[in-house]
């Protein structure tokens, strides 16, 4: 279980581990703290912004509370109306025990949420395989045919108004490199091409057209006899064939300037090509924010996108305040949202962050 994971080397995982980022020759993008805050601080949360009974609509589902322990795992979910800036305590998810780096994907007019872990008082952690479709008109909870393979901490990416891809992840006791695909309009799962880099959790990564971008994440690696948790350095494109999205063509390309990040907020940029990536920690750590080596992680403040028409990375600018532990960044129009996460002193917020990106 994770909770016995110690620190670890540097790593350079499978894939090109080349390090460079195309300055924007565009001024730096504004970013603020939004006007409005969640109903109460969380972390590592999944989030998604979809059109609910009031307009477009920010939601959390599951996530971290203040005090970081086992305890303070939760099922809560907030929906924040962008057009009056409030936020609102809706309808927990249906499940009888909090839930850590779950996955939410907004697809044909529902939002999909996805697994995530539990903890128990002794400290152990269990992927859990449920699956959920929330329906913002009605404010409810639909179950959804289980996941194959239990995933946390996986990368979660729609496709077609229809599919949702599920890429690596943590399963129970270590990585898993199977790329899962589940059909919004049958309920079938499928497998897709896995993933061919090194297996990670914590990673993240983003869509936009039949392309796909993942980057970091935390690798496991067997040292003197003990397995070590350590961060990848890595980034994969994967090409999906339109006709057949189980086919992905996978290959490694430059990764991002600096050192890996783990847990950033990601989304794909549909209009831009791009995936845009902010925040995310210097350090890997189970849920507190102390790495596994004993040292507290610090949150990055910059954001920056892999543009994937030229295939070079691009420097785009600085958030208002540092932040990490997301489990997703949510595009609503111009403007880009992280909703809570943790700050510079590993405290878990309720802040939300926005920022606008010139095309």
């Amino acid at each position: 279980m994770r909770f016995a994971k110690s620190a670890g080397l540097a790593l350079l995982a499978t894939g090109m581990t080349l390090s460079g980022c195309e300055r924007s020759p565009q001024p730096e993008p504004l970013s603020q703290t939004a006007g409005f805050v969640l109903p109460e601080p969380i972390s590592n949360n999944a989030v998604a912004v979809i059109d609910g009974p009031d307009g477009p609509t920010l939601y959390s589902f599951n996530g971290l509370r203040a005090g970081k322990t086992w305890k303070d795992t939760g099922n809560v979910a907030y929906a924040c109306v962008l057009a009056t800036e409030a936020c609102k305590i809706i309808a927990s998810v249906p499940v009888p025990e909090g839930r850590l780096a779950s996955a939410a994907v907004p697809v044909a007019g529902k939002i999909y949420i996805f697994g995530g872990y539990t903890v128990a008082a002794n400290g152990d952690e269990v992927s859990t395989p449920d699956v959920f479709a929330f329906d913002p008109a009605t404010g409810r909870y639909e179950k959804k045919a289980d996941m194959p393979t239990p995933v946390d901490d996986a990368v979660a990416v729609p496709y077609q108004n229809r599919f949702i891809y599920l890429i690596s992840g943590w399963h129970d006791e270590g990585n898993v490199s199977v790329v899962q695909l589940f059909d919004t309009q049958t309920g079938a799962w499928t497998e897709a091409t896995p993933f061919p880099g090194t297996p990670v959790f914590g990673h993240a990564g983003g869509i936009a057209g039949n392309s796909i971008i993942i980057s970091d994440g935390v690798a496991t690696v067997f040292a003197d006899g003990k397995r070590k948790f350590v961060p990848a350095k890595l980034t994969w494109r994967g090409d999906i064939d339109p006709q057949n999205p189980t086919q992905i063509s996978w290959r490694g390309v430059e990764a991002h300037a600096g050192a890996a990040l783990y847990r950033m907020a990601a989304v794909g940029d549909e209009a831009g090509h791009r995936v845009i990536f902010a925040g995310g920690g210097d350090n890997p750590y189970n849920y507190d924010g102390i790495g596994y080596d004993g040292v507290p992680a610090r949150p990055s403040a910059g954001f920056f996108a892999y543009d994937l028409q030229t295939d070079r990375w691009q420097q785009l600018g600085q958030l208002a305040e540092p932040s990490m532990d997301h489990r997703g960044l949510v595009q609503a129009g111009a403007e880009y949202y992280i909703l809570g996460g943790m700050d510079a002193e590993q405290k878990v917020t309720d802040r939300i962050v926005k920022f606008r990106i010139s095309n």
